[in-house]
């Protein structure tokens, strides 16, 4: 009797190990650290940071933007005017690099990435007031077709996000707002996390794709808490069935000839984001700076991995009592 409880009690703390370790982590969250543009690589700010110039609006700290109604929904919290408009053209590669905010990996695996545009009216993107934009939408990406695993998890192996611009965009300076809302905290209303961040661009060229009033919107107002695909009950359900929050990928992004392979499970059409095969980025040292909160983190991977934990738990149980 003593041996059968000593053994699974090694068992459950072998099976349970892993989780515990990873506890500390996830009290950090991110920002876009990198972009690159047709293969030119352009750094973020870190956050809260001396800044440099650059053509990403700098965050203030690395902590989610929480509730649909946060004026921070538009381009993150407190984020300020980049100095630097980038280059693009209609059909331009770009990867997103998203990291933790100690420089490593991005630390969530749950949840959609979108991507926005909104023209600088009247003036160039290094002046436009974000607040004033107007939004349409050009990719959505949730799981990778056939199983239930989410392409945030390659955001997680350190790999960037790849858009494509559309291949009829019109030409113009323009704001790409790229998203990962995190729902590891979804099952509960206001649970969900905002990652947005903003890049600035000139695109080139002689299209003239641009969508219509109907499928613009703001931010904040493109969302609300309880659409489906933010507050969320069934996320860890499967097979995972999910509905992608906000208006539909734009019509003419639909029929761009840039667009990209592959798409995630949910509602609306169009481009897809996928996630670089390529190995993955080395870490940068950088000081993480404050603001996240450790206790909200250790209930997301409870929350994660309650399943898993209470099958263990069960059968120790169950071998206790035989």
């Amino acid at each position: 009797m003593h041996l059968l409880r000593s053994s699974s009690l090694r068992l459950t703390t072998l099976t349970l190990f892993p989780f515990l370790a990873r506890l500390p982590h996830v009290c950090a969250h991110g920002y876009v650290a990198k972009v690159t543009i047709d293969g030119t690589d352009y750094s973020g700010n870190v956050p809260n940071a001396e800044p440099t110039p650059s053509i990403v609006r700098q965050i203030n700290n690395i902590a989610p933007v929480k509730n649909a109604s946060n004026p921070y929904l538009n381009c993150g919290q407190d984020a300020q005017k980049a100095a630097l408009v980038a280059n693009a053209n209609p059909g331009s590669q770009l990867q997103f690099l998203w990291l933790d905010g100690d420089g490593t990996h991005w630390p969530h695996d749950i949840g959609p990435i979108m991507t926005y545009m909104a023209p600088c009216v009247n003036t160039t993107c290094d002046q436009y007031d974000s607040t004033n934009a107007e939004w349409f939408k050009i990719e959505e990406t949730s799981l990778e077709p056939g199983n239930n695993t989410w392409y945030q998890q390659n955001i997680m192996n350190g790999r960037p996000a790849n858009v494509t611009l559309p291949s009829t965009l019109q030409s113009g300076q323009y704001l790409i707002r790229h998203e990962i809302i995190a729902l590891h905290l979804a099952t509960t209303m206001g649970g969900a996390e905002f990652y947005p961040s903003c890049t600035q661009v000139n695109v080139s060229g002689d299209q003239v794709g641009i969508a219509s009033t109907n499928e613009e919107v703001t931010f904040p107002g493109g969302y609300s808490d309880n659409d489906p695909g933010i507050y969320d009950p069934t996320v860890f359900d499967t097979p995972v069935q999910y509905t992608f929050p906000g208006p539909p990928v734009a019509a003419f992004v639909s029929g761009s000839s840039g667009a990209n392979s592959g798409s995630g499970s949910g509602s609306g059409s169009g481009t897809a984001s996928t996630t670089s095969s390529t190995s993955s980025a080395a870490p940068t040292t950088l000081t993480s700076p404050s603001g996240a909160t450790c206790a909200l983190r250790q209930q997301s991977l409870a929350v994660h991995k309650r399943r898993s934990i209470s099958g263990v738990m069960a059968a120790w149980i169950r071998s206790i009592g035989s």
